[in-house]
């Protein structure tokens, strides 16, 4: 089989002659072998190995992505960011590490866009929403100074 593994700014590998491909998705680990039917998923930020047909192992730290299987000849992987390192302990552990850490601080500033997104729209509503007093004719607004009280 056929393996490309690109990002937004490069090829980071390329390999022609892949007996076995071992990922992981949300739902688990899973692996691709000559033949397999067509097949797209959402990788986590995990390693993905690969074996040679000469038995040489290789790793591959993805931080996500989506892994295609086409014709059961190509594997394609694009992802954000990728590093090749023969080295799994390493990759295990520093770089994945390192993945997960900006995946969550992501995530926490994503929720904070919307907390402070939310707090504006909120800020908007309640400067825009007139307040009303009780008159013999019945409510009305009162002037809006800009001020809050």
């Amino acid at each position: 089989m056929r393996l490309t593994v690109t990002t937004p700014l490069a090829v980071v590998a390329e390999a022609q002659d892949v007996a076995h491909l071992r990922a992981e998705d949300e739902t688990g680990a899973f692996g691709i072998l000559p033949g397999h039917a067509d097949f797209l998923t959402a990788l986590a930020p995990s390693v993905v190995t690969w074996r040679d047909r000469s038995g040489g192992e290789h790793h591959l730290a993805v931080r996500g992505g989506m892994l295609d299987v086409h014709g059961g000849t190509t594997i394609t992987i694009a992802t954000r960011e990728a590093i090749a390192d023969d080295d799994l302990h390493r990759l295990e552990t520093e770089v994945l590490a390192a993945f997960r850490r900006r995946v969550e601080e992501e995530q926490a500033a994503r929720t904070d866009a919307r907390r402070l997104y939310l707090a504006a729209i909120r800020q908007v509503f309640r400067l825009l929403k007139p307040d009303r007093i009780q008159t013999s004719g019945g409510p009305r607004e009162m002037p809006f100074d800009g001020l809050d009280q």
